[in-house]
């Protein structure tokens, strides 16, 4: 007995720690948090260790400590010959930047006109991508750590030691302990990708079973855990080029990722409108807060034909997370060719259309989820097909083919020159901020003035507007406060004993690479903390040392936003107009498109037109967090924002739809070329326009136009006209709701609407 029992249980722990870890997965995907938080730890741990065989002082070992965690979080490039051609010319950049720290410690006038003149130079050489990035920050960083350990000339040999013992560790760590490749980020990347559409599908059956009291919080879930997979998807997209073996596997995956995503979302629609009294709008689920549906009985709590759905939901979500290592027999198989027959409208429940539709969106991401099967894992056992799944396997078949037989191409884009330029803009004004940032800083304290420096240095990076500069440095302001509470008390539990703090160093390093996408302020929390242990390390802790810190980093804040509004302001309005105008832009490229496709036109790469929507979509929503922060105090423009921004959502949900449906319309039986598609999307066309010129060019004489469904306009062709029989019915519904969409954007951007003749 006992021996039969063993495997039983070892498959139920092998489960459950599979399932522990695809959370895991889900909540890191790539374990891009973890891994760069093992690498900068283990890069100074072993730094540490070192620098103690040579029995090096403290000051050497704080030095090669803060150098090797440079010389770690400094270096972005995916491919492992350039990182270490990077990491190779950081260390001669370190050196020089070390020698003339401890060259100019004497001389204040020129110490600070040529750290102004290195922050200058360490910005603008972002222009020269990751490699001018990593080495402009090596050089900003380690003049800093010159001035926080007091660097010396008659010490300079032994800190030039120091730096290269880090360096040297560092690369020992990055190549040899914590390796990473691109291959195996885009691996564990696709695995979250499964793990958090699992998630989803599970939100899907809470929302299923959700009562009135719960189904608000459930579509919450089911929002939030949309997001997180389209943010998967997007970071997949960013990893294919150099994750994979050539450009037909990225196309490949990029193709299947597209699919599965669309597939989940439309999920979600079908299955709000099921349980609503009629068909629930998209933009539900992209506008937080937005009202839930009224409820209807179409499906009823313990009726046969919702647990027949939950029973199928329940299916596809082991579809997705299970790995083909534990596809044995016929069971999973089974589940597979079950949910694939809806394609084929078999073994349909006799329900209301709208129940139907959920069980073919059902059919359809099943589909999605085995071409992600194949795409991932590989050709798999096909002895237990059943004909609709055999239909589905051989039109993947064949948009693989064509895939593969594509070619990419990239069309040139005007950059701006000069001082339009953003690295050259940001350079002229961190300038100026860190200018001003010493002499405040200086009159604060001639000793800890490059805090207020590094404040004004950090609150720039990564930002392109006012009002982010505004909200960054505000958070960094919080997160120090609440980290200088936390060092007082540790310094006063930590004393005199060194190694404690060194291991407190290293857990609060891995908390802030951790937590750094996630949380600015939590980051800089756990900065604040590491600090105060430093400057125990180094018997210049005292509380009035911590609380200088809260003044200096609130000064480097304030001249960061001074600088930010008077040098070359960029306003937080016009960087949202300008990336509003390039996602409308580029809705009509990809709506235009589609509609050309699915009219009969040529074949472009549209599920690329798709992704460069979401990324400037995805750097919209980015610049608007100053207009829609909890701080803000014009509440009215924060929902107007919020309202903006989830009616494009929704507008990039159906264009990605028709997208991928134009895309499989060579090899579909239930779509078919249709010309008359082109007079539905002419309005679309025009309205895009209109909004395009309104925000571009404040130009107020456009008028968008609406009038009739666009279903109806396909059916008044003529009377021996053929009906809309060969344009299916989610191509319409997919054109109708893009129509409303861009329609609902015309009131908020202030473009009039004219409805059969009349303007209002």
């Amino acid at each position: 007995m006992r021996t039969a029992t063993r495997p039983s249980r070892t498959r139920i722990w092998g489960r459950i720690r599979h399932r522990i870890w695809d959370r895991f997965a889900a909540s890191d995907p790539g374990l891009l948090r973890l891994m760069a938080g093992l690498r900068t730890v283990g890069a100074i741990a072993l730094t540490l260790a070192v620098l103690a065989l040579l029995k090096a002082d403290v000051s050497h070992m704080v030095t090669g400590a803060m150098a090797a965690m440079v010389a770690t979080f400094a270096i972005k490039e995916k491919q492992r010959r350039k990182q270490a051609l990077t990491l190779a010319l950081g260390l001669p950049v370190a050196l020089v930047a070390m020698s003339l720290g401890a060259l100019l410690n004497t001389r204040v006038v020129a110490g600070d006109l040529f750290f102004i003149a290195l922050i200058f130079a360490a910005v603008y050489s972002r222009r020269f991508g990751d490699r001018g990035t990593a080495l402009g920050l090596i050089g900003f960083q380690i003049y800093f750590v010159s001035l926080f350990v007091g660097a010396s000339f008659s010490a300079l040999p032994g800190l030039c030691g120091t730096l290269a013992v880090a360096f040297a560790c560092s690369a020992v760590v990055r190549f040899g302990l914590v390796v990473e490749t691109p291959e195996r980020v885009l691996l564990r990347l696709r695995e979250a990708f499964r793990a958090r559409l699992a998630q989803l599908v599970s939100a899907q059956i809470e929302l299923l079973d959700a009562g009135p009291d719960g189904v608000e919080k459930a579509l919450e879930d089911v929002r939030r855990h949309t997001a997180r997979l389209h943010e998967s998807a997007l970071m997949i997209q960013g990893r294919l080029e150099v994750g994979t073996s050539d450009s037909a596997t990225a196309s490949l995956v990029q193709r299947r990722v597209a699919d599965a995503e669309i597939a989940a979302e439309r999920l979600d629609v079908l299955l709000l409108s099921a349980r609503s009294a009629e068909r629930a709008p998209t933009l539900t689920l992209h506008l937080p807060d937005a009202p839930v549906p009224a409820p209807s009985n179409r499906l009823r709590a313990h009726d046969d034909t919702t647990a027949t759905l939950r029973r199928d939901l329940d299916a596809l979500r082991l579809l997705v997370v299970r790995p083909v290592a534990f596809d044995r027999g016929t069971a999973l198989a089974h589940l597979r060719n079950r949910l694939l027959g809806y394609r084929d409208e078999e073994n349909l429940p006799r329900a209301s259309a709208a129940v139907q539709d959920v069980f073919r969106g059902i059919g359809e991401a099943a589909r999605s989820v085995l071409g992600l099967r194949l795409a991932l894992d590989g050709p798999q056992d096909e002895s237990d097909d059943t004909p609709s799944t055999t239909r589905s396997r051989e039109e993947l078949e064949a948009e693989d083919v064509a895939i593969a037989g594509s070619e990419e191409s990239e069309p040139d884009a005007d950059r701006p020159k000069g001082l339009d330029r953003p690295t050259t803009r940001a350079a002229v004004q961190v300038s100026v901020g860190s200018a001003l940032a010493i002499v405040g800083g200086e009159l604060l304290s001639s000793q800890r003035w490059y805090w207020a420096v590094l404040t004004c240095w950090v609150v720039f990076l990564n930002t392109a507007s006012t009002g982010e500069i505004l909200v960054k440095g505000y958070r960094r302001l919080l997160g120090t406060i609440l980290g200088v509470i936390a060092g007082v008390g540790l310094a006063g539990v930590v004393g005199n004993h060194t190694w404690t703090a060194f291991a407190l160093v290293l857990l609060f390093i891995f908390a802030m690479f951790f937590t750094a996408p996630l949380s600015y302020a939590l980051m800089s929390f756990f900065v604040t903390a590491m600090l105060g242990l430093l400057y125990t390390l180094l018997n210049t802790y005292s509380p009035e040392v911590l609380v200088l810190r809260i003044e200096e980093t609130a000064l480097g804040a304030a001249c960061g936003v001074i600088a930010a509004a008077l040098i070359l302001p960029v306003n937080t309005d016009r960087r949202t107009d300008e990336l509003l105008g390039t996602v409308l832009t580029r809705l009509g490229d990809v709506t235009g498109a589609a509609v050309e496709q699915l009219s009969g036109g040529p074949a472009l790469d549209l599920l690329d037109m798709a992704r460069d929507l979401d990324t400037a979509l995805d750097d919209l929503r980015s610049s608007t967090q100053p207009l829609t922060h909890p701080i803000t105090p014009l509440r009215a423009r924060r929902q107007t924002v919020r309202y903006v921004v989830a009616l494009l959502e929704t507008c990039a949900y159906h264009a990605r739809s028709l997208a991928a449906t134009a895309e499989v319309l060579p090899y579909s039986k239930t779509v078919a070329a249709d010309p008359r598609l082109k007079v539905a999307g002419r309005r679309i066309a025009h309205n895009i326009d209109v909004l395009v010129a309104r925000v571009e060019d404040d130009d107020t004489g456009g008028v968008a136009e609406t009038g009739a469904s666009l279903a109806s306009m396909l059916e008044t062709d003529g009377p021996g006209a053929p009906r809309h029989d060969r344009v299916t019915h989610r191509v319409l519904r997919h054109l109708q709701r893009l129509d409303e969409g861009v329609i609902g954007l015309a009131r908020p951007l202030g473009v009039p609407v004219s409805t059969a003749g009349r303007a209002s």
